[in-house]
């Protein structure tokens, strides 16, 4: 009955997961084709076949090398980031108090909010190098304003922030929700052998979390690796390539510079790295 069941499931899905597949595959191919290729305006074809030049142009291209190496610094921190805060806000909240719903309703609006959005509140709002609320509370101790967004050296970790603020919430909600689901007898056998809090957290609470650790450095290093319209708007990669991503670079590649063959296989490069990275993080699901 069981397996009947499943298969009756499984047929009741497939129209849906044949057009997801196809949409994707069609997709992912495409781009891969693509990237064998360079578009041409000028022929009547149109493309021209090129084998693996796009590739091997990547290799002696430094501003990929660049834009590569500031998706990895972003990527990591930022999901670095929202695991720690993301756990530490779930571990505060995991309890009942007055007002907790009002509380996590909060936590969770910034990832509400379109990323366009987010990039241009704190372009404007808050990192403004003359209007800017952090510089406006800093002059208060005598601090020169700062260029958050302007300067080298503040421009990256300034964008980091952005990223983590905004999606810290989607990892406080999946924390919150495995916290909430685990058995409290758990918990009653450690207190009972003498367990310390500090060891509690150490060899119960992260050994069972681990599964929902892992979905959240998937999901959020899969979207951090491609992340485009907050940090477009707050920066548009600059100042000059200091924020540029790896998928920054394929937008001016593929939009400004029309390299469509070009920009094509910088696109591929990230999927497989993305794709990379997935696979390793999957094989430490399982719980402890």
């Amino acid at each position: 009955m069981t397996k009947k069941k499943s298969w009756e499931g499984l047929l009741l899905c497939f129209p849906s997961l044949l057009l997801l597949w196809g949409v994707m595959g069609f997709s992912i191919s495409y781009l891969f084709f693509l990237s064998l290729h360079e578009y041409s305006y000028t022929t009547a074809g149109g493309m021209l076949w090129h084998g693996i030049t796009n590739y091997v142009d990547m290799l002696y291209d430094s501003r990929f090398w660049h834009s590569l190496n500031v998706s990895m610094i972003y990527s990591f921190m930022t999901v670095l980031l929202q695991i720690v805060i993301g756990l530490g806000l779930a571990l505060l909240l995991n309890r009942s108090f007055k007002g907790q719903g009002v509380i996590r309703i909060l936590f969770i609006l910034p990832m509400m909010l379109a990323p366009v959005m987010t990039g241009l509140i704190f372009r404007t709002l808050l990192f403004s190098s003359m209007f800017g609320i952090f510089n406006y509370l800093l002059s208060f101790i005598g601090i020169k304003p700062i260029g958050w967004l302007t300067s080298p050296q503040w421009a990256l970790p300034s964008v980091i922030s952005i990223h983590t603020w905004q999606w810290t919430s989607f990892a406080f909600l999946v924390f919150l929700a495995a916290l909430q689901s685990f058995d409290p007898d758990v918990y009653e056998a450690a207190e009972i052998d003498g367990a310390k809090k500090w060891q509690v957290f150490r060899y119960v609470t992260l050994p069972l979390l681990r599964p929902s650790i892992v979905i959240v450095a998937i999901f959020r290093l899969t979207i951090a690796f491609r992340a485009f319209g907050a940090l477009y708007a707050a920066t548009e990669g600059g100042p000059g390539t200091a924020t540029e991503t790896l998928n920054l670079y394929t937008f001016t590649a593929t939009f400004k510079f029309f390299r469509i063959g070009y920009g094509a296989a910088l696109g591929a490069t990230l999927f497989c790295l993305s794709a990379i990275f997935t696979i390793i993080l999957l094989k430490f699901r399982r719980a402890q």
